[in-house]
């Protein structure tokens, strides 16, 4: 992927450049010059275009040899379209379905063509404008528990695994991305960082709160140094297309081998942040409060089903080298496998709740922020929103050891949302 003979498209551009394939010619229509084209991304990082022909329709992605948010002054390699290629496979295997089907990939340009999500909305903003999808509970806790079980050492024959460990190792640059803006910039004065003007305080008590920063660092060993599964490694609301009655997973790009709990943590986050901003998009009071109870709940499902769905996994096709059932099943002490199990699941719900409330901090004080605060107009009502979410954040993870049930922080973050709006 050289990015000496990378050319950025554009919808004037496009048609000619890929009208040739084949593949997309069956797919959106023989003749490319009636090939309709809208450029939509709306993200920090790349080029996004609807492709409509007579026969169908298709998305094609290009990745920016920068950072679309920031500019050619931060640059970035094409190879990232590579990974989130190769991650965008494995998911289709470990979840069929769960993510949009690949049509053509062209490593030198950085490009992927993929399925069309139509009638699919964003998940974040579906949620921004108050609508209960009644799926995506139990979609996205059992996306989480066969992607992260069926990507691990539990499941993954070795040779396999560390063969894929070794391919994703190259995802440096988006590493570093996550390593330090989710991690270290929000607790600093970052230049890239920015924040609502009337959270000048709590950002200045977090700024110094040492039992904050040794967390964030202590959750960013774990993200560096624990390779344990294969990653989405951007999973939140904004990555999650919906109708009322399908879910899709996409933008894989941040994929590599990391923590399990790293998936969970940041989609729950997202969740917990939205439920903080409802009271930012309401008109009267007490407007959202069935969607921020559906919120809860949805949290809640997310974690009852993937701790379901873990452990079925785990009773089933746990075939890897990590708890062999020639050590517990095989012996007669299923016990013991139980036994296992619960530790696992345990570090996963404690390393979980660290990377959420990390994860609720750098989206309110760093670089990329939420639209979910972002579009409430009025800075006070916004500020008040976020204020929440950091005081959440700071609790799950600094706690985090000691926080035992999500009735506990549904109960907390109920105390929370009574704070007065100011």
């Amino acid at each position: 992927m050289d990015s000496q003979t990378f050319q950025a498209l554009t919808p004037e551009t496009l048609p000619a450049r890929l009208g040739g394939n084949e593949v997309l010619k069956a797919k959106i229509g023989p003749d490319a010059s009636r090939w309709s084209v809208r450029e939509v991304g709306d993200g920090n990082l790349n080029l996004v275009f609807i492709v409509e022909g007579t026969s169908g329709a298709a998305v094609v992605k290009q990745a920016l040899p920068y950072v679309r948010l920031v500019g050619e002054s931060w640059p970035l390699p094409l190879k990232r379209s590579f990974f989130e290629y190769h991650a965008l496979t494995r998911q289709a295997a470990r979840d069929p379905g769960m993510v949009p089907e690949i049509y053509h990939f062209d490593g030198t340009q950085a490009i992927i063509v993929m399925e069309y999500l139509t009638p699919h909305v964003i998940l974040r903003r579906a949620l921004i404008e108050g609508r209960q999808l009644p799926k995506i509970g139990r979609d996205l806790g059992l996306f989480l528990a066969r992607t992260l079980f069926r990507g691990s050492d539990l499941s993954m024959e070795a040779r396999a695994r560390k063969e894929d460990l070794a391919l994703f190792a190259d995802n440096v640059e988006l590493c570093d991305i996550t390593e330090n803006l989710v991690f270290s910039d929000p607790y600093f004065e970052a230049e890239l960082n920015r924040h609502t003007p009337e959270l000048d305080d709590i950002v200045a008590d977090l700024r110094s709160d040492r039992d904050m920063k040794v967390t964030a660092q202590i959750m960013k060993h774990k993200f560096a140094a624990s390779a344990e599964t294969l990653l989405h490694g951007d999973l939140h609301t904004g990555s999650v297309m919906v109708t009322a009655e399908n879910t899709r997973v996409i933008d894989p790009e941040f994929a590599f081998y990391g923590p399990m709990a790293f998936d969970v943590g940041m989609l729950l986050a997202n969740f917990w942040m939205s439920y903080f901003s409802q009271s930012g998009h309401e008109t009267a009071k007490g407007e959202r409060d069935g969607m921020r109870d559906y919120l809860l709940d949805v949290i809640e499902e997310i974690w009852a089903t993937f701790r379901t769905e873990f452990a079925h996994l785990w009773r089933t096709e746990r075939k890897g080298i990590l708890y062999q059932a020639s050590l517990f099943e095989k012996r007669g002490d299923p016990l013991a496998s139980e036994q296992a199990l619960n530790g696992v699941i345990a570090d996963i719900w404690t390393d979980m709740l660290g990377f959420a409330g990390v994860e609720m901090h750098r989206r309110i004080l760093g670089l990329a922020h939420n639209a979910d605060f972002e579009t409430i107009a009025d800075t006070g009502r916004r500020a008040a929103c976020e204020r929440k979410a950091l005081k959440l954040g700071r609790h799950l993870a600094v706690n985090r050891r000691s926080i035992h049930s999500l009735a506990d922080i549904r109960a907390t973050a109920e105390l929370l949302e009574k704070e007065a709006l100011s």
